[in-house]
């Protein structure tokens, strides 16, 4: 198997009720357990993301007390919080590696984080001869396309799960679907 499936901030603030809520996103977390049920055994590596902000500082930049919504956020996602947990409706059983990212600056990439045992996402496709990249998750416009960017970088195939995603609002995920799938990425519904 040379297929990996990325799992993208799907956190309780990032779902309904949580600081940065989306809609859709409870959806996506029990569609994405769906999907596992069938289909994780086609994965080599399933990677799932976390924010995972410190408490004590902006983050870099990344917190304000005035948010501009796309460079700075309200306060979210804090290390060892129930806001920084994944949501309720995600089974993270089938996943082989968490990815914490953002601690002391902004991330939006999975790619910027590290696995619990310190490891870099690259360096992990590299040993596990990774060519296919599935990425689902929160939030299309956001971290979903930052991550799906740098696997395309990483020489990956990158196909985004359409379904399995949901974004901040519809004008800019239908534009960064656009921009993914003139960078290379393929777009297309699950098979669940």
């Amino acid at each position: 198997m040379t297929r990996a499936l990325f799992i993208v901030d799907v956190q309780n603030d990032f779902t309904e009720g949580g600081a940065l809520g989306v809609d859709g996103g409870d959806a996506v977390a029990e569609g994405i357990t769906s999907y596992l049920k069938d289909h994780a055994g086609e994965y080599a590596l399933i990677v799932a993301s976390r924010d995972w902000h410190d408490a004590d500082s902006d983050n870099g930049g990344h917190f304000s007390a005035e948010p501009d919504f796309a460079g700075t956020w309200p306060v979210h996602c804090v290390a060892d919080t129930d806001g920084a947990a994944y949501d309720p409706g995600l089974d993270t059983s089938a996943v082989t590696h968490h990815v914490r990212k953002g601690q002391g600056k902004p991330a939006y990439s999975l790619f910027e984080g590290v696995t619990d045992a310190g490891e870099a996402v690259g360096d992990l496709l590299a040993a596990h001869g990774v060519v296919d990249v599935d990425v689902v998750g929160i939030a299309t416009d956001y971290c979903v396309k930052a991550t799906a960017m740098d696997a395309i970088e990483h020489g990956r195939h990158v196909r985004i799960l359409t379904d399995l995603v949901a974004g901040v609002a519809p004008e800019t995920s239908d534009a960064a679907l656009a921009e993914l799938a003139h960078a290379g990425a393929e777009l297309q519904e699950s098979a669940r």
